[in-house]
């Protein structure tokens, strides 16, 4: 009987000193609550209503949200970057190198193009383009035939350059044709639909090679006596200005 008595007097003592303590912390509660609240916080609240996941999956979403722009800063440089390679993937076009010693220009490594032009009036601008692997030499001036014609017209011989036009493959030459006359001086006028061109060699005075055979507007071009070319010239500027 005197154990039991002992012990339940310990329990009593235990229990007066939780109620003194509880009693305590009400008196510095009375005083302030945030006191109260940083240790409920910091007691029961700390293991059971607030784990360390909860913790753990807040950071994880702002490591997330960082991780998702992230890829997409990364996709933006890419982007930039891969565009950048494909302008470099994609040099400008270049006339392929001359290969050999160059020869004359003629029709059979060139193409010839005839335009009509709007100014100056009644003039029409041969284009000779270089599609051979050699640099080749233009010789002279353009002999020219439209229609029927038994003759070629004459050069401007004020148009003469001061050097024979030379063309690397893939570059061009220029020589302008007169039509007509533009104050309807010109005799014979008429409308043909056929041009052919003719090359001359270094001498200048026959065609070389094959002739090259240039397409008209369908309706044709209207060219009198007056008729006359110039020289091949190593611009357009050069050959419009006649």
């Amino acid at each position: 009987m005197s154990s039991l008595r002992t012990s339940r007097i310990r329990l009593a003592g235990a229990a007066t000193t939780v109620v003194l303590a509880a009693l305590s912390l009400t008196a510095c509660t009375d005083g302030t609550g945030v006191h109260a609240e940083s240790v409920a916080a910091s007691t029961p609240t700390a293991h059971t209503s607030s784990p360390a996941p909860a913790a753990t999956a807040s950071t994880g979403s702002g490591s997330g949200s960082a991780a998702t722009s992230a890829p997409q800063a990364a996709a933006g440089s890419g982007t930039g970057t891969g565009t950048s390679k494909s302008n470099a993937g994609t040099p400008a076009a270049k006339a392929p190198a001359s290969t050999g010693r160059p020869v004359t220009c003629e029709g059979s490594n060139t193409k010839t193009v005839a335009a009509p032009l709007n100014r100056p009036v009644n003039h029409m601008l041969l284009t000779v383009t270089n599609t051979g692997s050699r640099t080749c030499y233009l010789y002279s001036y353009p002999a020219v035939r439209f229609g029927e014609a038994q003759s070629v017209p004459p050069v401007i011989e004020d148009s003469q350059p001061q050097a024979v036009v030379t063309l690397a493959p893939g570059e061009s030459g220029y020589a302008s044709v007169s039509l007509s006359a533009t104050d309807g001086s010109g005799t014979n006028g008429h409308t043909v639909n056929s041009l052919d061109v003719y090359f001359h060699g270094r001498s200048g005075n026959e065609s070389v090679g094959k002739g090259a055979h240039p397409s008209l507007p369908a309706k044709g071009v209207y060219v009198d006596d007056s008729l006359k070319v110039t020289y091949w010239q190593q611009s357009m500027d050069d050959a419009v200005n006649w």
